[in-house]
């Protein structure tokens, strides 16, 4: 059997919060410590003082997360918080990789984490899975994950995301044990008797005809069908009647984000800037020379998707019954509903139940398993579901 235990803190003193946090845990495993604790804290906090004093009370240093842009559980949400899984199981074993350096070289940063990881070379315990948390504002999240996938011969369901710092684009950071660090992945490990389910949703659908990708700078983009790429969405937004501010695109944007085309589904990107040449900056990458479309959606449609995601990730457990969930979505997704987004959560509530769930909003999400659309998205529900 595998016990869980969930919490938020809305604590200000972040070793108070810690303390808090710790003690929740170890009153739910009656005294107990934890064996391993996924956390994930607002962009207030001093995540080392707030890291140590949850060790010290939960028992452990196996500890993964990262700071965040929204804090939740099944029971309740909001922004300034810190929320917090704790977890003791017979059946599962954990262990943290920590990968520096990703903009230096991400392939090395994937090594990194993959070198702490058990379940390599098989044994006793069959599935293989990881919380994957990145400082994505250090870009190269989508070859960090196929070096996560490549290193691990394709054998582990990854799902997670990129830390947040409470929407300020600035600064965020990602915690193995009680280190909180920039510029870096982690990973908890999760080696498991019983298969754990990912389920992936976003609820967009194409607004308007494809355009191809004809410039590209990273995550900058430049040009669509030749011409400046800020001209497709004035476009756009005068042919739906939206207002569109080049001096304040972001309202626009939230509603009006880029698919990617991939066979029969569209990989996510949330645009965030204008410059004056014209060229948009984006949450991630795009690829040359892809076909991309401004996406519409809906409050209902998320809450949908959300449904859906939580579903597929029920349906994988191979017919164990879920004990607790890990539950993602961007910072774009809350910021776009706001008040709405509960409705999101309470959807994934209900199918969970009597399961509670932890999460966090993020800078794009992380998902790969098998049936799934995988990779790096935004504005994409991600769940998973881990078996009593």
């Amino acid at each position: 059997m595998t016990g869980f235990v969930t919490a938020l803190t809305h604590q200000k003193d972040s070793h108070e919060a810690g303390l808090e946090l710790g003690r929740a845990i170890r009153a739910g495993f009656n005294g107990a410590a934890a064996d391993a604790v996924m956390v994930f804290a607002c962009a207030d906090h001093d995540y080392p003082r707030l890291l140590a004093a949850l060790a010290a009370e939960a028992g452990t240093q196996v500890i993964a997360g990262s700071s965040s842009a929204g804090e939740f559980t099944h029971s309740a949400s909001g922004e300034g918080g810190v929320s917090a899984l704790g977890l003791r199981s017979e059946n599962m074993r954990f262990a943290v990789g920590l990968g520096r350096n990703i903009t230096g070289n991400p392939a090395a940063a994937a090594a990194q984490v993959v070198a702490a990881f058990g379940g390599l070379s098989g044994g006793p315990l069959p599935y293989r899975s990881a919380l994957v948390m990145t400082d994505a504002l250090a870009g190269y999240t989508d070859a960090l994950v196929e070096a996560l996938t490549i290193k691990t011969g394709g054998n582990y369901r990854f799902f997670g995301g990129g830390a947040g710092d409470d929407g300020r684009f600035q600064k965020t950071h990602v915690f193995a044990g009680t280190e909180a660090v920039t510029d870096a992945v982690v990973a908890l490990e999760i080696l498991s008797a019983h298969p754990l389910g990912v389920g992936v949703s976003h609820g967009w659908v194409p607004a308007a005809e494809g355009l191809r990708v004809t410039e590209i700078d990273g995550s900058r983009l430049i040009g669509l069908n030749g011409v400046p790429a800020v001209e497709a969405f004035e476009d756009h937004a005068e042919a739906t009647g939206q207002p569109f501010d080049r001096q304040d695109p972001l309202p626009f944007f939230l509603h009006n984000i880029l698919g990617i085309r991939s066979g029969d589904s569209y990989k996510l990107r949330v645009p965030l800037g204008v410059s004056a040449d014209g060229s948009v900056s984006c949450a991630a990458a795009l690829p040359a020379g892809a076909i991309v479309h401004i996406m519409k959606t809906s409050e209902a449609s998320a809450v949908l998707a959300a449904e859906r995601a939580t579903r597929d990730a029920l349906a994988a457990l191979g017919g164990r019954r879920p004990g607790a969930a890990l539950v993602f979505d961007c910072v774009a997704t809350r910021l776009r509903l706001g008040r709405g987004f509960h409705n999101e959560l309470n959807a994934c509530a209900e199918l969970l139940k009597p399961a509670g769930f932890v999460g966090c909003n993020t800078y794009g999400q992380i998902a790969r398993a098998e049936g799934q659309f995988s990779g790096f998205h935004n504005c994409t529900a991600v769940v998973c579901v881990l078996p009593e």
